[in-house]
């Protein structure tokens, strides 16, 4: 396999694991969060789940063998209440961001593409359970990890 293929597919199996990640955290977010923000959860949920299926079918389709979801998750933070849900579903939200931007960065052509629209449907919907944005979503984390030193995230 060659370098720009063992990249693509590294990122491939970390959007993947990322998406594991995230349908794992709405089912936390799902069973917190209250009523009224329930089918926004539920839609993040399924719209998780549906990449996270496409993108361990491209796996297949490359040859290689999809990473499994884990068992359990830790969580970033206890989520006992509505309030923790929803600034959980945020950080969910910023984390796929960032996979997907390394994804970009990995590829070309459509799946670029598909790449940048799941990076921004995760950019969205962090701004909608947060109430904040970052300039350029998927990059802030990005920063602060080859700096080793958190960079502010500007906000609109």
């Amino acid at each position: 396999m060659s370098g720009t293929a063992e990249q693509r597919l590294k990122a491939l199996q970390a959007a993947l694991a990322a998406e594991h990640a995230a349908v794992y955290g709405y089912g936390v977010v799902g069973g917190r969060v209250g009523e009224v923000r329930r089918a926004e959860a539920r839609a993040a949920y399924d719209a998780h789940r549906a990449r996270r299926d496409a993108l361990a079918r491209e796996v297949r389709g490359l040859g290689e063998r999809p990473v499994a979801a884990a068992a359990a998750y830790a969580l970033p933070f206890p989520v006992p209440d509505s309030a923790a849900a929803v600034r959980f579903a945020a950080l969910l939200e910023d984390r796929v961001a960032g996979v997907y931007s390394d994804l970009v960065r990995a590829t070309g052509g459509g799946r670029r593409t598909e790449a940048a629209a799941a990076l921004r449907e995760a950019a969205v919907r962090a701004v909608r359970w947060s109430g904040e944005s970052v300039a350029f979503p998927g990059l802030a984390e990005r920063a602060e990890a080859a700096t080793g030193s958190p960079s502010p995230a500007p906000t609109a």
